[in-house]
C-alpha cells in the first residue's frame, strides 16, 4: 500500500457563497454532483475547447479544492480571479501538501481518485505524511494504467479533452449546462470526431523515449510521445493512421524505438482491428 508525496502538485482553494455556481459555469466536470470523499477530474478550457489547466476537484465545507500541477497553480489562480467578477468567492493558494496512495484500502482521511479506481486515492494534509514511495513511483503507476496528466503527456493549450481521455475517465459532464469551451467539446462528442487519443505504448527494448518525440510507422506520422518510465509510456496518436499502419504491417516507432500500442483497459472508443 504505497504512499507517495507529490511535490509537483499544489492546491488552489475556492470558497464562498457562490463557489459552486462559479465553478459549475467554468469547469468541464460537474461540481454540483461531486460527493464528499471523491477527487474528480476536471479542466478549465479556452473558448476554443483546448485544455488550459487540468486538476482534481474535491469538496471542503465552504467550497472546493483544485489539485493542480504546481507550476500551473499561479496562472490558474490568476485566471479564476479574472473570471470572478461579482461572484462571492475567494480564490487563494493553499499550503496543503498533496500525496497519493494506491494498492490497498484508503485511510479514513483520503479521497478516492475519481478517474480510475486502480489509481487509488489522494491525501491533502497540513504536514507531509510519512511516505514510503516517491513521485516517480506514482508516475510509473499512473502511466502503467494509461491515465494521462497535463503538462507531462500533452501540452497545455494544445489538446482537447477527448484527446486527453477526459471523456473516458470522468472529466467531462455532457449533461450539465454551459461552461467555457463547451460547444466544441459537445460537438466532438456528438459527431464522434475525436480521431486523436492518448494511449499506452510498450517499448520493445525496455527504454522509454523522452516526451515530445515523434511516433511514426512507415511514412506515416502518428503523433508524439508523452511521459514514460521503464518500458512503458503514453503517446498521443491518430487512431485512424495507427489502424492503417497496423493493417499494412508497419512497425510503430516512438523516438526511433519500436513499440507496441495498447488500447487503455478502461477505454470505450473504437480501436483498430
Amino acid at each position: 500500500m504505497p504512499l507517495a508525496l507529490l511535490p509537483d502538485r499544489a492546491i488552489v482553494s475556492i470558497t464562498g457563497a457562490d463557489a459552486s455556481s462559479f465553478l459549475q459555469g467554468l469547469l468541464t466536470c460537474n461540481v454540483e454532483t461531486l460527493p464528499e470523499g471523491e477527487a474528480r477530474l476536471g479542466a478549465l478550457l479556452s473558448p476554443q475547447g483546448k485544455i488550459l489547466f487540468d486538476f482534481l476537484v474535491s469538496r471542503v465545507p465552504d467550497g472546493y479544492r483544485l489539485d493542480v500541477a504546481r507550476e500551473k497553480a499561479p496562472d490558474l489562480l490568476k485566471r479564476l480571479t479574472l473570471y470572478r467578477l461579482r461572484a462571492q468567492v475567494t480564490v487563494e493558494a493553499s499550503p496543503l501538501v498533496v500525496a497519493a496512495g494506491w494498492g490497498g484500502d484508503a485511510p479514513a482521511a483520503a479521497l478516492r481518485d475519481g478517474r480510475l479506481a486502480a489509481l487509488g486515492w489522494r491525501v491533502y494534509a497540513t504536514e507531509a505524511p510519512a511516505a514510503d514511495a516517491d513521485a516517480a513511483a506514482y508516475a510509473a503507476h499512473r502511466i502503467g494504467l494509461g491515465v494521462p496528466e497535463g503538462g507531462v503527456d500533452f501540452p497545455f493549450g494544445d489538446a482537447f479533452p477527448h484527446e486527453a481521455l477526459m471523456d473516458q475517465i470522468g472529466g467531462v459532464d455532457f449533461k450539465k449546462g454551459c461552461y467555457v469551451g463547451q460547444e466544441v467539446v459537445s460537438r466532438m462528442q456528438h459527431r464522434g470526431t475525436a480521431r486523436t487519443r492518448i494511449v499506452p505504448i510498450v517499448y520493445r527494448d525496455g527504454a522509454a523515449a523522452p516526451a515530445g518525440e515523434a511516433v511514426t510507422a512507415g511514412e506515416r506520422s502518428l503523433g508524439q510521445t508523452g511521459g514514460g518510465t521503464g518500458s512503458r509510456g503514453l503517446a498521443m496518436l491518430r487512431i485512424d493512421r495507427l489502424g492503417e499502419a497496423l493493417a499494412a504491417g508497419d512497425t510503430v516507432l516512438a523516438g526511433g524505438r519500436a513499440v507496441e500500442v495498447e488500447k487503455p483497459s478502461f477505454a470505450t472508443f473504437a480501436w483498430p482491428g
